[in-house]
């Protein structure tokens, strides 16, 4: 199979069983993506995929086969932070930062799917992201200001 990860075509021999979320931290070394329940249920695992948000869990690696995979080392041009990477930065959005990465990636996808126009809205689109810490606030709070600097780009 070849997917392309991070803007960079991979051509991979990929077991059937694999997981996107196993091919991702364990053949490609890019341990952004955290291993959180394994089950789909706390989003600590969220990449994108085509540009849409995907628990890597739940995805098979062989059905990604063609498609373009993003994550989070993806979002930065290696200099300067993606919006949303800075405002959770500046909002102290995180505390343990171990659900940080796929906040940030639901974030993203949440903006660029429209879903970011009202606190309530922000909350509702990210339930699925689970803080165990419960850095909720700065998060919402991290979301609204990038939406509008990724808006405004």
């Amino acid at each position: 199979m070849t997917i392309s990860v991070n803007g960079r075509a991979l051509p991979l021999k990929v077991d059937a069983r694999t997981s996107l979320l196993d091919l991702v931290r364990d053949r490609l070394a890019l341990f952004g993506t955290k291993k959180g329940c394994d089950h789909g249920q706390c989003g600590a695992c969220t990449v994108h995929v085509n540009g849409r948000r995907v628990a890597s869990c739940l995805t098979l690696a062989a059905k990604v086969n063609g498609q373009n995979v993003t994550t989070i080392e993806g979002l930065s041009d290696g200099v300067t932070l993606h919006p949303m990477q800075q405002a959770f930065i500046d909002h102290d959005a995180l505390q343990c930062g171990y659900c940080t990465p796929g906040q940030i990636m639901a974030a993203v996808a949440c903006v660029a799917e429209g879903h970011a126009t009202s606190r309530e809205q922000i909350r509702e689109y990210m339930s699925g992201n689970i803080c165990r810490c419960g850095a909720y606030v700065g998060i919402v709070t991290a979301i609204e200001e990038a939406a509008s600097k990724m808006r405004a780009s």
